[in-house]
């Protein structure tokens, strides 16, 4: 679309812009090859932009000169010699030709700057337009949910047919409220993701899927637990692991757990040079709040976790009122199970 508006543009107003177009770009695109040391493929790109200006450059040299040079005369024409009279023949009437007009050179650059304001307008109003199509409310549309959706579902939800998905529990997390129950209103998610994956250690017989929505500041973890454990036996089990943090709750008529613990930090180095493989390394402090799926407590659960690597943790509470908010509004998809 550009590049068709670019066309309809005067030639003395769309090659001078070409020009100073390809050469910002060509200049800035070799700095960062040459100066930030960004590789060769900058270098090449930045070199192919100022071979384009220099040919555009080339043709506007040639189109000045050619208006430059004047016209050629027109040849003499030798006189006959004198003969007989001759009876002059009738001449018709000259026919008056109205004179073709020259083109505005002013109204052409004109009407270019006009073009382009139209355009530049047209994108920053864009901008400033929520993005829901509404009134603005301050409040920006959240990052959409990635899924992949030719993944077949693995067998242990055909085995467990109460069983949600990874885009289920992404579409009840990735609420648009969400950043100001993490105490960050100004915030707008930039990564939303929904993968149905099996709790680890049980031979891909326990349907666990997983959502997660990541900020600037928090990056916030949902997911579900079908099997046999219960947030009782759960909190038991904190005892032995001397987690100091362990908090007994009731959320939504529901047994609950706090706990801390440390994320998991790999290092691989894929041939780049500017890593090194290593062992697993402890990563930031990661806060859970566990939740019952119901208030008998008969299995299963939801764990909602929120961490951030500058290890910054919001109140317990922000937890609570996540879990209140997003754990009613879970329900299942119709995600094909074959």
């Amino acid at each position: 679309m550009l590049g068709f508006l670019v066309r309809l543009l005067p030639f003395w107003v769309r090659e001078p812009l070409i020009i100073l177009v390809g050469t910002v770009f060509g200049v800035r695109i070799l700095y960062m090859a040459l100066v930030d040391g960004e590789g060769w493929v900058p270098a090449v790109i930045g070199a192919v932009f100022l071979l384009g200006a220099a040919l555009r450059v080339r043709v506007v040299v040639h189109a000045l000169r050619a208006r430059r040079r004047p016209a050629p005369e027109a040849d003499e024409v030798t006189e006959p010699a004198p003969s007989a009279p001759v009876a002059p023949a009738p001449v018709a009437p000259a026919v008056r030709r109205p004179a073709e007009k020259k083109p505005n050179a002013f109204a052409q650059a004109f009407f270019a700057i006009g073009l382009f304001a139209v355009i530049g307008g047209a994108l920053w109003i864009e901008g400033k337009l929520p993005e829901d199509g509404t009134a603005a409310t301050g409040a920006s549309r959240p990052a959409a949910c990635r899924l992949d959706e030719d993944e077949k579902l693995p067998g242990a939800y055909r085995s467990t047919p109460e069983a949600v998905t990874g885009a289920d529990l992404c579409r009840a997390l990735n609420r648009p409220e969400l950043p100001e129950l993490l105490g960050t209103p100004t915030e707008r998610s930039v990564y939303a993701s929904g993968t149905d994956n099996t709790a680890p250690l049980t031979d891909r017989k326990v349907a666990q899927p997983e959502a997660r929505v990541e900020f600037e500041t928090y990056t916030v973890e949902l997911s579900a637990t079908y099997n046999k454990l219960t947030v009782a036996q759960y909190a038991k089990l904190t005892r032995y692991g001397d987690d100091r943090d362990a908090r007994k709750l009731t959320v939504l008529g529901r047994p609950a757990l706090l706990t801390s613990d440390h994320m998991m930090k790999i290092q691989f180095d894929l041939g780049s040079g500017e890593g090194a493989s290593g062992p697993v390394e402890q990563g930031p402090l990661a806060r859970t709040l566990t939740v019952a799926f119901d208030g008998k407590d008969r299995g299963g659960s939801y764990d909602l976790t929120v961490w951030s690597e500058s290890g910054l943790l919001p109140e317990d509470s922000a937890l609570v009122d996540i879990a209140e908010a997003v754990l009613p509004g879970i329900t299942r998809g119709t995600r094909d199970q074959d």
